[in-house]
């Protein structure tokens, strides 16, 4: 299982794009007078393009670890292969713990400010075209929700694995 993962955050501040609007009439987007948020961890499977969600008031190792056994509660006992950026909060002894304590998971970590090479980047931003650009919510945990369910629901193919020729090869196996 090749998974890519990241983290990513919710603001109730709407974020503007280009939209239609009948001529004459200026479209109105509420704008959020705080910033507050909220965080999703994800995960994206680049074979089937469905992902692994975990929701956090904060970004931190203990929550990164929640995270991990959140991935090892969806693949048991298979091994995974995690793609990772090197976010301080991906590290630490909690982490190094989860990982010692299962030797099928086991991450390769993204070079220095890369996200360009995440497929995860495109899940959120897809995500947030579909929910969070010129949104209408007026509190975040409805934001949240709708963000959520569109990122459980939704599948997000990868043609990361298809342009290396994984899923070919994975075929030949099965």
């Amino acid at each position: 299982m090749i998974l890519a993962a990241d983290e990513a955050s919710l603001y109730l501040q709407a974020s503007l794009m280009r939209v239609w609007a009948p001529t004459g009439q200026t479209p109105v987007i509420k704008v959020a007078a705080n910033r507050d948020c909220t965080h999703f961890y994800a995960a994206l499977n680049l074979k089937t393009g469905e992902e692994v969600l975990l929701r956090s008031d904060l970004m931190k190792a203990d929550v990164s670890v929640l995270f991990l056994n959140r991935i090892l509660q969806t693949y048991p006992n298979q091994p995974i292969l995690l793609l990772w950026d090197r976010a301080t909060w991906h590290k630490g002894e909690a982490v190094r713990s989860v990982l010692a304590a299962n030797p099928h998971l086991e991450i390769l970590w993204f070079p220095p400010g890369s996200p360009e090479l995440n497929p995860q980047e495109q899940v959120w931003k897809a995500a947030r075209e579909a929910v969070s650009h010129n949104h209408t919510c007026a509190k975040l945990p409805e934001l949240a929700q709708a963000f959520e369910a569109h990122l459980s629901q939704t599948r997000f193919p990868s043609a990361l694995l298809d342009k290396h020729g994984y899923n070919e090869l994975c075929d030949r196996f099965n």
